[in-house]
Order: structure tokens, then C-alpha cells, then sequence
């Protein structure tokens, strides 16, 4: 029997690049225009990287897929407007991507608790777009812990806060609203998660096979989609099972590989929390952001909330 053909050097390829993992892929357009031809060929790119993600019993069950891509400012303003609110000029909103549990009582618990915490740190409630979706896309196994998938639109009551001081903001709204639910809500079960709430970036990402990605948000085949950058991944699970909320990219980065230590990283980073200080956050706000790490997360997602903490 004849040895299998060796992998050969051919353009940017080379051979010692090989690895059994997720699949991480970036396109950018150096000049910052923004089109939707980005948005298409990432996620052309991302269906090309099949083979470096994870599927469960069933062949439609994938581990994981998504895309992190600049906030689409034009689409929104159209689609707010046909739902009745209007948003104001680019970077003055954030919008938070949540995924709310299925249960009706549980999710009407959530909300009422954001519209509140909207309220408390600062912010006016423009309104909600529920996400348009295809349900038939995900394989079984993903399927059944499917969960509701909404936009929440935002603005700060000072408009004065902008660009970083706005996402600071924005910051603490998600990470203290993500606490307050999982402590506070019975049956909330780990199942309410905010992929991204920002007013630069957005993400679309699910527990799915890398071509089912573009099949499943219909917002991802509209034309008026347009951005300058996008980053996607494809999950193949190690050290931790298949989920919505593990799908990658996170709001950082996209993570490519296992770090044995988790367990260790996350007990010397709770060690370190009574010793945060800073002159960007109030201490009252530094407490809502508490804790940074979650020992429920993957490794990927623990070094995600570390980095986009400092």
C-alpha cells in the first residue's frame, strides 16, 4: 500500500502550520470601507473551515460558529424605523445581542430586570428587534436549547458619553445584568447570555456547523449588511460541551487551542479581584463588574473577560 501524498509548501501555506483545532479566519479592508462584500467573503471563508470544527451524533449538530463585524449603523436605523423607535447618530447607542431562555416566565423575568438595570446605570430603552432566524437550521442536539434571540437598543442619558467612556459603560450594564440574572432569577440556568453589547461591534454566533452560520440569521445574507472587518470562528469543543453561549468569536478575541490551567487562571484571577483599582471605573462600578471570570466558561471565554477587562 502506497504512503498517503506529503502536504507541500504552496503560496502562504506551509506544512508546520498544520494543528487539530478551531478554525480563525479575519478579513479587513486596510482603507476602513465598509461593504457587505467583507461580511460574504468571511463567511465563505468560515464555511471553508468545516473540517476545524466539532459536530455532534448528528451530522447537523455542529460545535460552534460566528462572526464578530462592525456595528451596521444604516440597517439598524431602517429597521428601528419600521419597528417604531429611532436611533440616534452612530456610537451615541449601543446594541446588546441577547440570548434569553425559552421558558416565557423566565425570559419575562429577564427582561423586566435589564429594562431595569437599563435604567439605573444611566441609559433610555429605545426598543427591541427580535432577531429573524431559521429555525430548521440547527441539528437536533442544538436544537432543543435553542434560545430566543433579541437586539436591545440603547442611548446614555448624558450625551456627553462617548466612544470609550460609552463602551465602559456599556460594559458594566452587560456584566452586572449577567450576574444579577443568574443569581436572582430561578430558572434562569446559565441560559441568559449577552454575546455582545457595544456601540462599534456585534456578533452573530450560535451552537453551529460553519455553513449553517449564514442559513441561520437571515440578517446575514441582507445586502444593506456592511462593514470594513470581520473575524469569524469555527469550534471544534475541547475541555468543555458544545453551547450557545461558547460559540466564538467572544468580544475580544477568537481563540484557537486549550489552556490546561483554566482552573488555576480562574482562581488566581478571583484572588486578584479585591485588589482591582482604577481611575475609569467608580468602585461602585468596579463591584457590579465583579466576578470577571466564570468557572461555568471555557477557557477561550475566561481569557476573552480578562482581556476585555484591562
Amino acid at each position: 500500500m502506497s504512503a498517503p501524498p506529503r502536504r507541500r509548501t504552496q503560496g502562504l501555506y506551509h506544512p508546520s502550520f498544520e494543528h487539530d483545532s478551531c478554525g480563525i479566519g479575519f478579513i479587513a479592508n486596510i482603507n476602513g470601507l465598509k461593504t457587505n462584500q467583507v461580511l460574504s467573503d468571511a463567511l465563505t471563508m468560515l464555511e471553508n473551515m468545516e473540517h476545524r470544527g466539532g459536530k455532534g451524533s448528528s451530522p447537523k449538530t455542529g460545535d460552534g460558529a460566528g462572526v464578530l463585524i462592525q456595528l451596521p449603523h444604516d440597517f439598524f436605523v431602517e429597521e428601528s424605523s419600521r419597528l417604531g423607535f429611532a436611533l440616534p447618530a452612530f456610537g451615541k447607542y449601543g446594541v446588546g445581542m441577547v440570548f434569553f431562555p425559552r421558558n416565557k416566565k423566565v425570559m419575562s423575568a429577564c427582561r423586566e430586570l435589564l429594562r431595569k438595570n437599563i435604567k439605573e446605570l444611566g441609559f433610555e430603552l429605545l426598543g427591541y428587534r427580535v432577531v429573524p432566524v431559521d429555525h430548521s437550521v440547527p441539528g437536533p442536539g442544538a436544537a432543543e436549547v435553542e434560545p430566543v434571540i433579541e437586539q436591545v437598543f440603547v442611548k446614555a442619558k448624558d450625551d456627553s458619553l462617548e466612544a470609550d467612556a460609552f463602551e465602559r459603560k456599556l460594559f458594566v450594564l452587560r456584566n452586572y445584568t449577567s450576574h444579577v440574572i443568574t443569581r436572582d432569577i430561578k430558572g434562569s440556568n446559565q441560559e441568559f447570555y449577552i454575546p455582545s453589547f457595544s456601540a462599534r461591534t456585534i456578533i452573530y454566533k450560535g451552537q453551529l456547523r460553519t455553513e449553517q452560520l449564514r442559513q441561520y440569521f437571515d440578517d446575514l445574507q441582507d445586502p444593506r449588511i456592511k462593514t470594513a472587518l470581520a473575524l469569524v470562528h469555527s469550534r471544534f469543543s475541547t475541555n468543555t460541551f458544545p453551547n450557545w453561549k461558547l460559540a466564538q468569536p467572544f468580544r475580544f478575541i477568537a481563540h484557537n487551542g486549550e489552556i490546561n490551567t483554566i482552573r488555576g487562571n480562574v482562581n488566581k484571577m478571583k484572588s486578584k479581584e479585591a485588589l482591582f483599582k482604577s481611575t475609569l471605573f467608580t468602585d461602585e462600578e468596579l463591584k457590579m463588574l465583579l466576578p470577571i471570570t466564570n468557572p461555568e466558561g471555557s477557557d477561550s471565554a475566561n481569557l476573552d473577560a480578562l482581556v476585555e477587562m484591562l
